[in-house]
């Protein structure tokens, strides 16, 4: 994942040209040897790939390296001693920068691309943090079991008819039409569908857009890349278009809401100041849930469908735990949900591997000295690699690229450092949704286990796309239908 280093302040500007106006001792950070004029760092790298290739160059490298490309030079940090200072609120804060800022023509003061000085994004947050509240989550457990029924009605066909599932689109459309559902009363049909929602191709588009604007000379984007922003534009339109036909749709029904969380955007006021969210800020909100509520879930889920398929007893000891725990209920409850321990630690497990949003950035608040050894200007930032620091081998040991769900169970977890694990972020700013994705996606691998066996195919080798998110590219499934009865016997 890459972010891009643009902003209002003079702190941002300089950074954005070159950090060696913000690190005073740049010199002191290890970068790649055969340094290219203009090109930097970047022989060798594909423009599809920048992560991956990242985490290669910082293998090599060590806890905190630096990499320059067309007179950008981006400090990057994954040592878990460094992470934990970053998280320290009083001397770093949330930098946007790299591909996120990139998404602020959509997004725009959203509450994931808004700079830290504008109001309303501490609007925003405390007028909708009471929507994932423990009574909010539980109003909304029904409608994600109400999708996560369509999502098996479509694998059962799929599995009668002896095909394999693709198992990133099919999350995909999971997850778009439960945030939309449970968030905001909308139905995009997505099962309904033989290909993604025109919604989803505009949301990639966009972030595939944000992506490559990281890729070439600033100068040079406009005619490099002028048809590719041409497609980009009407990306964003066509995802305007279909928030605002969202809102005036609620707008024009005139009736009590359910109190989600468009309801919240329109009708709930500051508790105290009094402030409403203005309309357009409603719509970037809108569109920052959709897209962020839906496409980082879908890859957590798809990352963990696919380490399910690959360690079988891994997934017959979940599949365990789900039949014990639920026995005979047909429909689980929301409290049942939590009590998915191990379920639950196959999923942070995945997370911890691939963790879908797998970078975020910080700003010194003021003239620091991160990890008490390189000196950091007010407005200095670096780019956190999340996938490297959960590979941190001083933390996760010699054999931290191998999938273990018990890294995460109760006693493993208090004896690990405090940040090493950060799949959301972190700080006043991380992500807000935080236990609305974990509850649908435990729910839906249980849903999952207790119906299906999961058959790998057995050519198939894990490829991560990177999209400012990342996702297991062309993964696809085997069903195998357990015998209806079976988890009751099991229980």
């Amino acid at each position: 994942m890459t972010e891009t280093a643009t902003g209002t302040s003079p702190a941002r500007a300089r950074g954005f040209r070159s950090a060696e106006l913000d690190w005073p001792e740049l010199h002191r950070i290890p970068y790649p040897p055969r340094r290219i004029p203009l090109l930097g760092d970047l022989a060798g790298v594909s423009p599809r790939t920048p992560l991956q290739d990242s985490m290669r160059v910082g293998r090599r490298l060590g806890p905190i390296f630096r990499r320059k490309a067309f007179g950008k030079e981006i400090v990057f940090v994954w040592g878990a001693e460094l992470t934990a200072d970053l998280a320290d609120e009083a001397r770093f804060a949330k930098h946007v920068g790299l591909g996120v800022a990139n998404l602020r023509p959509i997004a725009g003061d959203g509450l994931f691309t808004a700079y830290n000085h504008e109001p309303n994004w501490q609007l925003a947050h405390d007028v909708l943090a009471p929507g994932f509240s423990r009574e909010a989550m539980a109003g909304y457990h029904p409608m994600m079991l109400a999708v996560a029924e369509r999502l098996t009605e479509h694998w059962d066909r799929e599995q009668a008819a002896g095909r394999a599932v693709d198992v990133p689109g099919d999350m995909t459309k999971l997850t778009l039409e439960t945030i939309a559902r449970t968030g905001f009363g909308h139905d995009f049909g997505s099962f309904e569908r033989d290909r993604p929602h025109p919604f989803v191709t505009a949301m990639v588009g966009t972030l595939n857009h944000a992506q490559s604007l990281n890729m070439v000379p600033a100068p040079l984007a406009p005619l490099l890349l002028r048809r590719a922003t041409r497609r980009n534009e009407a990306s964003m339109a066509y995802l305007n278009r279909t928030v605002d036909e969202l809102v005036r749709a609620r707008r024009a029904a005139d009736a009590t809401g359910t109190g989600d969380l468009l309801d919240r955007m329109l009708d709930t006021t500051h508790p105290e100041t009094g402030e409403r969210l203005a309309p357009e800020n409603v719509r970037r909100q809108v569109l920052t849930f959709l897209i962020a509520g839906h496409e980082t879930t879908s890859g957590a889920l798809s990352f963990a469908l696919h380490y399910l398929s690959q360690h079988p007893e891994t997934a017959a000891r979940a599949r365990a735990e789900v039949d014990r725990v639920w026995g005979g209920t047909a429909v689980p409850g929301y409290d049942q949900v939590a009590k998915l321990r191990y379920v639950r630690r196959v999923l942070d497990e995945s997370l911890r591997l691939w963790p879908t949003a797998p970078g975020f950035s910080r700003e010194a608040r003021r003239d620091t000295v991160l990890g008490g050894e390189h000196p950091m200007r007010k407005g200095a930032w670096t780019l956190v690699l999340a996938p490297l620091l959960h590979r941190d081998p001083s933390v996760w040991g010699a054999d931290a690229d191998r999938f273990d769900p018990d890294r995460f169970d109760a006693a493993a977890v208090r004896a690990r450092p405090a940040h090493a694990f950060k799949p959301w972020g972190t700080g006043a700013r991380a992500c807000i949704g935080r236990q609305f994705a974990l509850h649908e996606a435990t729910l839906v691998l249980g849903l999952l286990l207790r119906r299906y066996d999961l058959r790998p195919d057995p050519d198939y080798r894990l490829r991560v796309t990177e999209r400012l998110t990342v996702m297991p590219d062309g993964l696809r499934l085997h069903l195998e239908r357990r015998a209806p009865g079976t988890e009751l016997a099991a229980a």
